[in-house]
């Protein structure tokens, strides 16, 4: 009866063990490059954003932040500065908010358009990638399907040229366990402009 005992205890610790054991795997891309090396396949869902105000717990402590609730300043065309505040805990779905309404043509999947963008990561409110600091903006072919994260294959979507969309996206429609150069289960914050649309 004590072997038997001493035998369940031994593997459940193999298996906490097992469990605790660090998955993450190397990256040939800089951190917070929006791009994947995986087509991201739309969903049923992915045709507008939704903005609802769940959380994650993990990256921050108190209620639900909602996309309304993280300051952004500065001018569409601009680097922007976001600001997150630190009493809220990250929402668990994909949120937008057009901050600017573009007047040219609608980004619909399939699309190319050039973007300009900001990253800023939820866990640390630190800035972590912007196309404004390489001083030219990122290209984007097949919206919808393109080689990026999900959150932007489907927060991308709607938004008009000359527009500037804030973007909270989840750990898992960005990247993930894998990190990326990211912490893995990062909430990550964008702020992007639609450059142009064609």
């Amino acid at each position: 009866m004590r072997n038997v005992g001493k035998f369940m205890i031994a593997v459940a610790v193999g298996i906490s063990l097992t469990a605790c054991a660090n998955s993450e795997q190397a990256s040939s891309q800089a951190p917070g490059d929006p791009t994947v090396s995986v087509k991201a396949k739309p969903t049923a869902s992915s045709a507008a954003p939704t903005t609802v105000a769940p959380s994650t717990a993990a990256q921050s402590g108190g209620q639900e932040c909602s996309v309304d609730d993280i300051l952004v300043e500065g001018a569409a065309g601009a680097k922007p500065k976001i600001t997150i505040p630190p009493a809220c805990a990250a929402p668990k779905g994909l949120q937008s908010k057009d901050l600017v309404e573009g007047t040219g043509p609608v980004v619909k999947a399939g699309v190319t358009m050039d973007t300009h963008y900001l990253l800023v990561t939820w866990s640390n409110r630190q800035e972590k990638d912007s196309s404004w600091d390489r001083g030219e903006p990122y290209p984007l072919e097949n919206v919808g399907q393109a080689q990026v994260i999900d959150g932007w294959n489907e927060g991308l979507i709607g938004m008009r040229q000359g527009g500037r969309r804030l973007l909270v996206v989840p750990p898992e429609k960005g990247y993930g366990q894998g990190g990326n150069g990211i912490a893995p289960n990062e909430t990550l914050v964008f702020v992007i402009d639609a450059v142009k649309v064609t």
